[in-house]
């Protein structure tokens, strides 16, 4: 017998030893906090993973929301908010997925549509080898949480 699956799932990926890159997997850690101690239990999960790959279409499976998170380049603002649609993308391999590639995977899987996707992209500078996520990447993470709080029905804030 399966058990439930949480409506709500937050999934970040990053590489925490790689300065900005961990920012994905530190937001879902600080939601997951939050989380507990507001949400009833089974309301939300959240997941970490250094990449997408083509068996997280399998933790979409029964969800009302997902909300992925990451660290992006080129940002000229703390976060970015969009919709994340199901798309082919030439060249994909099972090592690392776009979440738009992997919402394409959960279609072919499921022969149905993926529940509503949000992209959280967190502005990120520094991807070095061993080094910690900077001072700027930390201010922006902390504003990417009070919005993903939001998402997550932790405070009354949240607009795309």
């Amino acid at each position: 017998m399966s058990q439930p699956v949480a409506p709500l799932l937050v999934f970040g990926w990053g590489n925490p030893s790689r300065g900005d890159d961990a920012l994905g997997p530190l937001l879902v850690e600080q939601l997951a906090a939050q989380a507990q101690a507001q949400l009833p239990a089974g309301r939300l999960e959240c997941l970490t993973d250094f990449q997408l790959q083509v068996e997280h279409a399998l933790d979409l499976r029964g969800r009302q929301r997902v909300l992925f998170v990451d660290a992006a380049i080129g940002l000229q603002t703390p976060f970015a908010v969009s919709a994340v649609l199901p798309a082919p993308v030439a060249g994909f391999t099972t090592h690392a997925l776009a979440p738009e590639a992997l919402l394409q995977v959960y279609c072919e899987l499921e022969r149905a549509e993926p529940p509503p996707c949000t992209l959280l992209a967190i502005r990120a500078t520094a991807f070095e080898l061993g080094g910690a996520p900077g001072g700027q990447a930390l201010a922006d993470l902390a504003l990417a949480l009070a919005w993903a709080m939001g998402w997550a029905d932790l405070t009354e804030e949240v607009s795309i």
